[in-house]
């Protein structure tokens, strides 16, 4: 009975050990497949799982839900971490305290920047703001678009219809009372910006604003897509020379994607964190989940289409 009982001890210390070891996948195995939008994270000499969730930072409200599996992922956190921290994101003297950054140089506008066309179509939008045009006009394009998109608040017509799952899942935060980080920063973001010539952020803002008001099919594919969990497609879809970032996808992607992973690794040694980023960060060759995966960690998909 004795040795029966050994034996049983040695098994549990074997399967903890095998738990926490450096994960070795097949290089056709790198790649993530599954169509998940939440990923569990393990071995590699983590104590307990974290969790990977995939967002889209514009949803229709009567197309967003956060699964079952989300949810049992959330009891099990200590902390949830954004691309940026979202106490940072909501909290209006961090957002003014980067408005010194966030003009263009050269006195440039706007209008400078836009077909007469597209810049009657963004005035329109700014307006909708209640800050001084002069003002809005002189900002750096992309930094525009977080306005837009940010919250639920943005202004943007239909906003009332709108959300974004950061939002929703900060509320979840705070109503759990977790702890909240970010991969990044805000100012971090900003300076991203400064790599992207004006000419190419006023493209992307007026595609943001318009997939926003349903003029343009490119959103519902995206939402279409993100609800069938279908990392890759996303991934694909943004790569696409046909929407305009190919050419930026170092910069506003796997750059970023690269730094995250030694971030991630320091927080979920420290305690299991929840990471929330955008679902086009996760697949592909450069994605989240294939860093993660060549690092040793176990990625597993937790809520299977």
């Amino acid at each position: 009975m004795q040795k029966l009982w050994l034996w049983f001890l040695l098994a549990i210390a074997l399967a903890g050990c095998q738990s926490s070891k450096k994960v070795t996948y097949a290089p056709d195995q790198i790649i993530p497949s599954d169509k998940a939008l939440l990923w569990k994270i393990s071995g590699n000499a983590l104590k307990k799982p974290s969790y990977l969730l995939g967002t889209i930072h514009l949803i229709p409200k009567d197309k967003f839900k956060l699964s079952d599996a989300t949810f049992d992922a959330l009891a099990e956190a200590q902390r949830v971490t954004f691309e940026i921290d979202m106490k940072e994101m909501t909290n209006i003297a961090a957002q003014f305290s980067l408005l010194t950054k966030a003009f263009m140089n050269g006195g440039k506008t706007l209008k400078d920047l836009l077909s007469p066309e597209d810049y009657a179509f963004v005035k329109q939008k700014l307006d909708t703001k209640g800050l001084p045009a002069s003002m809005l006009e002189r900002m750096k394009p992309m930094f525009l678009s977080t306005l837009f998109t940010s919250d639920e608040d943005s202004g943007i017509d239909n906003t009332a219809s709108m959300t974004s799952v950061e939002m929703e899942l900060y509320r979840q935060v705070k109503r759990r009372k977790l702890e909240s980080a970010g991969l990044e920063t805000a100012a971090y973001q900003m300076g991203i910006f400064d790599s992207i010539p004006y000419e190419a952020q006023a493209k992307m803002l007026v595609e943001t604003l318009r997939n926003t008001e349903g003029a343009d099919d490119d959103f519902g594919k995206m939402i279409e897509l993100y609800q069938q969990k279908d990392i890759s497609a996303m991934e694909a879809m943004m790569a696409d020379e046909a929407y305009g970032m190919n050419e930026y996808q170092d910069i506003l992607l796997r750059n970023r994607n690269r730094n995250w992973i030694p971030v991630m690794g320091r927080m979920m040694r420290e305690k299991s964190t929840l990471f929330a980023v955008g679902a086009g960060h996760l697949g592909g060759a450069a994605g989240v989940i294939a860093l993660l995966r060549q690092e040793g960690y176990r990625v597993e998909a937790a809520d299977v289409q």
